[in-house]
């Protein structure tokens, strides 16, 4: 029989996860649940379970920096919120990734690929986590609080917390205040590295919001989910891809 932790600071997800893996994989035991990153170690150094479900954030240490501690001696499935770039990482094939919230659809594609694997050794994935954790300490650096934008023919010095949307524009991203449109230089890709993703989401290739500005979305049709903001007129289109972050709990 299989057997397997799961590693998710989130109660609900935790039980979600588990109940999940019931359904789609009931010949796999679950050995243990862990709420951070320290336990998910102690529960692999008691159980040596065949499979670790980690999420990705997670308290003490990380879902990452409990892989790169287990090295090869076990399959990893990482569990994580939407994130473009870990996500590209994960789509090299060396590690599985589910994403919150996992969907029954690609559970079983997991699954599937994870039954086969069993026979195999596991995937050595120590430059993956590599590109990953660098990639994490880059974001743990000081976030945006000021930004310097180009007004008619004025500099200004913006608060982020002013900021509602940030939008690409050809050569510039639009910055939408308040009161006020700027433009900056800088690529969205690159603002986005130096903001709170807690409170600014991305929900476009080429769009930011603030949470805080957001007042409803709203499904107009299967494939089209639209943004409507606190006392302001524009309307945002949300790609597929963001879909989950305004999917009720």
């Amino acid at each position: 029989m299989p057997t397997a932790i799961i590693a998710e600071d989130e109660k609900l997800m935790r039980e979600r996860l588990r109940a999940a893996l019931a359904r789609v994989w009931p010949e796999l035991e679950i050995v243990g649940i862990a709420e951070n990153g320290n336990q998910a170690l102690s529960l692999v150094a008691r159980h040596r379970p065949q499979i670790a479900f980690l999420d990705i954030r997670m308290p003490g240490k990380t879902g990452l920096e409990v892989a790169a501690e287990l090295g090869d001696s076990m399959h990893i499935v990482f569990v994580t919120a939407y994130d473009e770039f870990a996500v590209k990482a994960f789509e090299n094939g060396a590690a599985d990734y589910l994403l919150k919230p996992v969907e029954d659809a690609r559970l079983y594609a997991t699954v599937d690929r994870l039954k086969k694997r069993l026979s195999q050794n596991p995937t050595d994935i120590t430059h993956l986590l590599e590109s990953l954790l660098n990639r994490d300490a880059k974001s743990t650096s000081p976030k945006l609080k000021w930004i310097r934008a180009s007004l008619g023919n004025q500099t200004r010095l913006i608060n982020v917390d002013d900021i509602i949307f940030f939008q690409s524009d050809t050569k510039y991203t639009r910055i939408i205040t308040h009161d006020a449109e700027a433009l900056v230089r800088i690529p969205l890709k690159e603002l986005i590295e130096g903001l709170d993703q807690e409170i600014f989401w991305q929900i476009h290739r080429g769009t930011i919001v603030n949470a805080n500005a957001v007042d409803r979305a709203v499904r107009e049709e299967s494939e089209k989910l639209t943004l409507f903001l606190k006392n302001r007129n524009e309307k945002l289109a949300v790609s597929r891809q963001f879909f989950h972050l305004f999917k009720q709990a």
